[in-house]
């Protein structure tokens, strides 16, 4: 598709959460017709979509029955029923990134052996079926304290993992089929987004810094630029350019990478999709993650990947302790700062550490921008109107 024709362009978004929604408001500016898919009909792309469709992502015939009422079908998570997206393929439907694709990457022991076959740097590791297996792994020296596991399949925003530091955290162990990793003396943990359209143009963006919450394991701020090596920089943009090429992929892919006390640039994983690391783009790079993306799976020229000013994206969290009806506070304190933009993300009920929208702080220096995000990160607090 390479001329976009708008008014009859069915666009089909599998799960309604707060990437599918914004997804949809970059998709409205070009008249495109969306349709959602998630078993919330109370989800927040739900709201906006033209077309609400209820059904499981996991379920064969939710998304078989779905592909096919749209013209392109797309993504805002993994967990998806790849039996039914491979026959949709078969059949001639357009699905993008592709089902092989989103099966490897599903799938961490598979993602880990494509890095080891094609060079990529990556934390040394080994498969384990099973918690046996490595609690034998152990007791035969195969497996070092300390060590990360992580779930093969079915793991995000953290779950899923596991890090064991000695054997007092084996009882943390998690039961599945697992891939086990050489802990990483980490310094810094940053993220390169890259897109690819079927021509073959690829486009990165600026390297971003996370910054972790370390009781809910998500990021907590993201900084554009990322305070990095001119050389580290391009370490990560090049070997993110070098997967989504070598994977033949359409779409967006961000590439999550550890700097270690080395100051080597190390791949931790990736997603086929719009990202977190991504939300900044909105308002503080040329051409937005969601905008990219859609450009990219309709085979469209990609956009300007260039910054207008630093920025600081804060994730806006339910606070612990609150589960229910949501009640914001300091939203008005915060929208008085100049450069602040909040984006609530339409979720009713609030749960601790819940995803419920996020805040980008532009300046034009980053020392303020941070300064600006640490202010509105004390002012926003989400709360529940049972608790408050």
């Amino acid at each position: 598709m390479e001329k976009l024709v708008t008014s009859n362009l069915k666009l089909g978004i599998i799960a309604g959460g707060q990437l599918g929604k914004m997804l949809i408001q970059e998709a409205s500016k070009w008249d495109i017709i969306t349709y959602v898919m998630d078993n919330d009909e109370n989800c927040p792309a739900g709201k906006i979509a033209s077309h609400y469709i209820k059904g499981s992502n996991l379920e064969f015939d939710s998304v078989y029955q779905f592909g096919k009422l749209v013209d392109v079908l797309t993504f805002e998570m993994e967990n998806i029923n790849i039996d039914a997206l491979k026959r949709l393929k078969s059949e001639g439907h357009r699905i993008v990134p592709d089902p092989e694709i989103l099966e490897l990457i599903q799938d961490k022991g598979l993602q880990k052996a494509f890095y080891e076959k094609n060079g990529i740097p990556t934390a040394r590791f080994q498969i384990c079926d099973s918690e046996a297996a490595i609690l034998n792994g152990i007791e035969q020296g195969d497996i070092s304290f300390p060590f990360v596991q992580k779930l093969r399949k079915g793991g995000y925003d953290g779950r899923g993992v596991a890090v064991i530091k000695d054997k007092n955290d084996l009882k943390k162990l998690l039961h599945g089929p697992s891939v086990i990793e050489e802990k990483v003396e980490i310094e810094k943990e940053i993220s390169v987004i890259v897109a690819r359209n079927k021509k073959g143009e690829i486009k990165c963006y600026p390297v971003v810094e996370m910054l972790f919450d370390p009781y809910a394991n998500l990021v907590d701020k993201l900084i554009c630029p990322a305070s990095v090596t001119v050389e580290q920089s391009e370490k990560a943009i090049d070997f993110a350019g070098d997967i989504i090429e070598l994977l033949n992929m359409e779409g967006l892919l961000a590439v999550e990478f550890f700097i270690d006390s080395k100051g080597e640039v190390v791949v931790n994983e990736m997603a086929p999709r719009p990202h977190n690391s991504g939300h900044h783009t909105i308002e503080s790079i040329i051409t937005s993650q969601f905008e990219q993306h859609l450009r990219a799976i309709l085979n469209l020229p990609l956009g300007s990947t260039r910054l207008k000013l630093p920025s600081v994206m804060i994730n806006i969290l339910g606070a612990d302790g609150h589960e229910g009806s949501v009640v914001y506070e300091g939203l008005t304190e915060s929208m008085a700062i100049d450069g602040v933009k909040i984006h609530l993300y339409g979720k009713s009920v609030t749960k601790p550490y819940r995803k419920m929208g996020h805040v980008t702080v532009m300046s034009s220096s980053l020392e303020c921008a941070l300064k600006k995000a640490d202010k509105v990160k004390q002012l926003i607090k989400v709360k529940s109107w049972e608790k408050s």
